[in-house]
């Protein structure tokens, strides 16, 4: 009798619908922070994560080098970036290779966010992914494949392409034009002994001799879109230098960009891609090892647990975009006062608009988003809320924003704002009984500013400084306006420009 009963609870748990206020499918850049701030204000969540890893194009697409937003440091994207501080020994550390002021090994970035969320009583399932979405009066039910059910009363898609979005079919953008290059970044160091590879497959020399300046290459025609000479292999190399010695190849002049239509493609069409994007990268480096003479450069072997060390997957700069309440335009960066959606901010950026289409074919015509300047800018909670799908927000990349406008949301520090910005609307939805639609911005604005995040990117008062809520309120209120300039490759904005 006492052995049946305990077959019966097995059955019954294995069958049991668990019920959590948030599940995030993608532990992304987004993803992450969205599940830090869901459960840091009281939900119950749960993050199912397809890799070993939290963080991805931070940490596992290798992209560790941050793009902007290094003076603009609020929120869970300052708590990130403090914690790397205090691992290499403070900020100057971080500022090892010249492409950025924060680099770190994504090992490091990888142990960081999986420390805070576990610090916020995050349950994350590695290794487990969406099989299924079925949309309730509330809420949602989800067969996952490990072979459970949950339900989730907000489901936020955290995905690098938007694929819960496309799976519950959310409606899309349509301005797309031309996708960005993806890259399977690399993590390389320098061993004590040659560590030369094998030619991989589609090998041509012709896709990496004007990389750098070399012997080989062709300066004629060698494509640069920065409109420069090209470097030296060491510049080259020095680009991505990590604090610990270690090189990220993330290399877009004749390296390893690679073009596809990737977002038009089906699940195998996508992986078949994949290991080209993948043998570009391999290509790239078998070069810099045999044309180039570094025959002690190798992929790092103690950084990925991956049977080849590369990253668990490419780097993409584009999703599906979703059509969102909100849609972030070059125009509402660029002139924020003609437009309300500064009223709604959220969370802020300062990077130019920066799109990667060397590869493409049709890269000429492409040629004016090489580093459009703007104004560092704000971005609307409505860009998180689909405006026909209930109780599903989106954490990452497939955003509401234009296609040009997407060369400066992509970037880390911006997406992992909107996804802590997703993760207190799902918080505050889950915890009053309410459609995200039913939640107001100013709730999810003041309880961003409790947890010290910019939603004006004004540079005047710092999070934690006398006065910086204050200052984020009028701003938003528009009883202040900023000032916005360009200086070098990063943007400002000031209520009162300094002398």
């Amino acid at each position: 009798m006492r052995h049946s009963f305990i077959i019966l609870l097995a059955i019954f748990a294995i069958s049991c619908c668990r019920n959590y206020d948030v599940v995030i499918v993608g532990g992304g850049t987004g993803g992450s922070a969205a599940a830090i701030e869901a459960a840091r204000d009281g939900s119950e969540v749960l993050v199912v994560e397809k890799t070993k890893w939290l963080g991805g194009m931070l940490t596992s697409a290798g992209v560790s080098a941050i793009d902007g937003n290094y003076k603009l440091r609020g929120g869970i994207f300052g708590e990130f970036t403090d914690s790397l501080a205090i691992r290499y020994d403070g900020y100057d550390n971080l500022k090892s290779g010249w492409v950025s002021n924060i680099l770190f090994n994504p090992r490091v970035g990888s142990d960081i966010l999986s420390n805070m969320a576990e610090g916020a009583g995050v349950e994350v399932r590695y290794g487990v992914s969406l099989v299924e979405a079925e949309h309730k009066t509330r809420g949602w039910k989800l067969r996952l494949s490990d072979g459970s059910s949950v339900k989730a009363k907000v489901l936020i898609d955290g995905t690098e392409l938007g694929d819960v979005a496309a799976m519950v079919g959310a409606a899309q953008l349509d301005d797309r034009r031309y996708v960005q290059d993806m890259t399977y970044v690399a993590i390389v160091k320098r061993y004590d002994h040659d560590v030369l590879m094998e030619m991989p497959e589609d090998y041509d020399i012709e896709n990496y001799r004007s990389c750098c300046d070399n012997p080989l290459a062709d300066n004629s025609g060698g494509y640069n879109p920065l409109g420069q000479q090209l470097w030296s292999p060491e510049m080259m190399l020095s680009y991505g230098l990590l604090p610990d010695g270690y090189m990220m190849l993330n290399w877009p002049i004749y390296g390893n960009d690679y073009y596809a239509e990737y977002l038009d493609m089906t699940p195998a069409e996508r992986e078949g891609l994949y290991r080209k994007a993948k043998n570009r990268t391999l290509g790239f480096i078998y070069f810099l090892q045999h044309e180039l003479g570094y025959t002690d450069l190798g992929i790092a072997d103690d950084v990925y647990p991956t049977e080849d060390g590369l990253p668990f997957f490419p780097y993409f700069r584009e999703a599906a975009r979703v059509a969102g309440r909100d849609t972030m335009t070059v125009d509402a960066a660029r002139n924020p006062y003609d437009f309300e959606l500064y009223t709604r901010a959220v969370a802020v950026g300062d990077y130019p608009v920066d799109h990667h289409h060397v590869q493409n074919p049709h890269r000429e015509e492409l040629a004016h988003l090489w580093f459009g300047k703007i104004p560092s800018f704000s971005v609307p909670l409505g860009v998180v809320v689909p405006i026909d799908t209930e109780d599903f927000l989106i954490a990452d990349k497939a955003v509401s924003v234009s296609w040009e406008m997407n060369g400066s949301v992509r970037l880390q520090p911006v997406i992992m704002g909107l996804g802590q910005a997703a993760g207190a609307l799902a918080a505050i939805a889950a915890g009053s009984g309410r459609k995200p639609s039913e939640v107001s911005v100013p709730e999810v604005q003041s309880l961003l500013l409790d947890h010290s995040c910019y939603l004006m990117p004004f540079l005047d008062i710092k999070p934690g400084e006398p006065g910086f809520r204050e200052l984020q309120e009028q701003g938003i209120r528009g009883e202040v306006r900023g000032i916005g300039r360009t200086v070098g490759w990063a943007n400002e904005t000031w209520v009162n420009l300094p002398q």
